[in-house]
């Protein structure tokens, strides 16, 4: 399988490298140095795009491929209000699309996990739910897009909650689930989602200890998505 990193920044160059112990090999490492190199691609000798770049270059880079009909998954996190504009494309180019807020089998496990406590959680009282993200001081974008993925899934099972607010106020926010976000280096990734009572507290976290399991996510889904059109998700991916 061809590949072209879209962002070759830490996760790309080990996107990249773990690409090359499996097989595969690199078509382009596009960075925003160098993305003039685009235009002397050749877009039929691409299997798949795997996009991690940044909010500012995400929806170029995405469309880019989309209408050369290359397959692209993008893990970038920070321009997901223009996501329907790029879902639009997708379908009007009859093209595959894949997008996830974190790649980590074991995140997307932890999802399923979160959703499964909210439901059991709407069924008590006395309880406040929040959320807790630890990472890098490197990320830009706050909240991390696992936490905001996190959050909805909290949101659309907990009966009184209707959006969620990223401030230190946000407890005293009628119908707010509040999002704590913090950069501490060297720490990859921590998600906490917790529910507080005067009696006691129900914490479940997941702690990522190295880029790795991201990485590998992508490429299996890169591997995955080979003849597959549409709009894609981890939903998809791992068939829950």
């Amino acid at each position: 399988m061809n590949i072209l990193l879209l962002g070759y920044g830490k996760m790309g160059q080990l996107i990249g490298q773990l690409s090359e112990s499996r097989g595969h090999s690199i078509a382009g490492k596009i960075n925003i140095e160098n993305r003039k190199d685009l235009d002397v691609l050749d877009p039929a000798t691409i299997d798949v795009a795997i996009e991690f770049s940044q909010p500012e270059a995400a929806v170029e880079n995405i469309k880019w491929a989309i209408e050369r009909g290359i397959p692209i998954l993008s893990g970038t996190t920070g321009w997901l209000n223009q996501k329907p504009e790029i879902e639009q494309l997708t379908l009007m180019n009859n093209g595959a699309f894949f997008y996830a807020s974190n790649y980590s089998i074991g995140v997307n496990i932890f999802f399923k996990v979160n959703e499964f406590l909210a439901k059991q959680m709407n069924e008590t009282t006395g309880y406040k739910s929040s959320v807790e993200e630890i990472h890098h001081t490197a990320k830009k974008d706050a909240p991390s897009g696992t936490a905001i993925t996190l959050a909805e899934g909290i949101i659309k099972n907990i009966t009184g909650l209707s959006n969620w607010n990223l401030s230190e106020e946000a407890n005293e926010i009628e119908h707010s689930l509040p999002i704590t976000s913090k950069r501490i280096d060297p720490a990859p990734g921590t998600h906490i989602i917790r529910y507080s009572s005067e009696i006691d507290d129900i914490e479940i976290t997941h702690t990522a200890h190295s880029r790795q399991g991201f990485a590998l996510g992508a490429i299996l889904v890169a591997e995955w998505i080979q003849g597959k059109k549409g709009v894609l998700s981890m939903d998809d991916f791992l068939s829950f």
